[in-house]
């Protein structure tokens, strides 16, 4: 009777097949890798060692210049309790407000503008581009003396209609409405033409189906283009929560003529003093590097968390 050979398994390739090919991939194109070195070169070299080396400096004492002390989380106990940072924070909140809610309307209302305008369209988007691109400093001190109290054209156009002076610069709501007025006219240009990319996308067929049905513009406006415009709006949120709770160089300017104790200090009764003011303050007039990066953290965690709460109700708003 004839034996039946044993079925043999087929031999698997070697272990080391797969990392040869791998190896041998990296060596193909090499030159390509080569050229995208730069950028995360740069990165690491700007970007991941200094935020490392904050949290490291955030755990000891130093004044920039001697040895580091250790200190644990001392400091991130401190900053829990201290008075100043968390008013450095409410004002930070109320001014990124006061500029964040006005600039969204009037970037949109521009945005719708600029779209249905037939002639001279890349004239005006240059004209309410260029705010963004002009030096914060200059337009700080021309804010500075708009909204100067003995001089100033807001105080001129107040009194121009029977209202009384106000001292926008030396009273605490009217550094945070001079500082606010001037983030708004300087990023509502930029968002607007965010916002007219993003209503160029939206379909025709889409308003003209709607005019046939009778709906008129606000109509319009709030079942199509709002909805359709929800990924943009959310875009323009998170950039303005991360760009509006970072403000440093609007106050900081604004306010130089009016501080007294410090150049950081954010005006009188320290209204103006924004969390990266703060930081500033600590870390460079008080030479307290350990407690300042300990504060740069803390921004860095208002900062997502707003960013988080602005993303969480406008993707609720699109579920509802």
């Amino acid at each position: 009777m004839a034996t039946v050979p044993a079925l043999q398994k087929p031999t698997a390739a070697p272990a080391s097949a797969p990392a040869a090919r791998t190896r041998r991939g990296r060596r193909k194109y090499w030159h390509l890798y080569a050229a995208i070195s730069p950028f995360y070169l740069l990165f690491l070299g700007f970007g991941l060692i200094p935020v490392g080396f904050s949290l490291y400096v955030s755990l000891h004492r130093w004044d920039g210049l001697g040895p580091m002390e250790w200190a644990g989380l001392s400091q991130y106990r401190y900053l829990l309790g201290d008075s100043d940072f968390w008013g450095s924070v409410g004002n930070t909140v109320v001014i990124w407000a006061l500029a964040t809610f006005p600039m969204v309307l009037l970037a949109m209302v521009t945005a719708v503008m600029l779209n249905s305008a037939v002639r001279f369209k890349n004239v005006y988007r240059f004209a309410y581009f260029l705010p963004n691109v002009t030096s914060v400093v200059a337009v700080a001190i021309i804010f500075g003396s708009v909204f100067s109290t003995n001089f100033g054209l807001v105080n001129a156009l107040s009194q121009a209609v029977g209202l009384d002076q106000v001292a926008w610069l030396n009273t605490p709501w009217g550094i945070k409405v001079a500082i606010a007025t001037l983030m708004t006219w300087q990023w509502t240009g930029y968002n607007a033409i965010i916002f007219l990319a993003g209503l160029q996308t939206i379909p025709g067929e889409l308003y003209e189906a709607a005019r046939m049905d009778g709906a008129g513009p606000v109509q319009t406006f709030f079942r199509i283009t709002l909805p359709m415009m929800r990924p943009v709006l959310l875009f323009v949120l998170v950039v303005s929560t991360v760009t509006g709770l970072q403000s440093f160089s609007e106050p900081q300017v604004l306010l130089q003529t009016t501080a007294n104790d410090s150049t950081f200090s954010g005006g009188p009764g320290h209204a103006g003093r924004t969390m990266v003011l703060y930081f500033f303050q600590q870390t460079f007039d008080n030479n307290d590097f350990g407690y300042g990066a300990a504060v740069a953290w803390g921004i860095f965690l208002v900062v997502i968390l707003f960013s988080i709460v602005n993303w969480r109700l406008v993707q609720r708003r699109g579920e509802d």
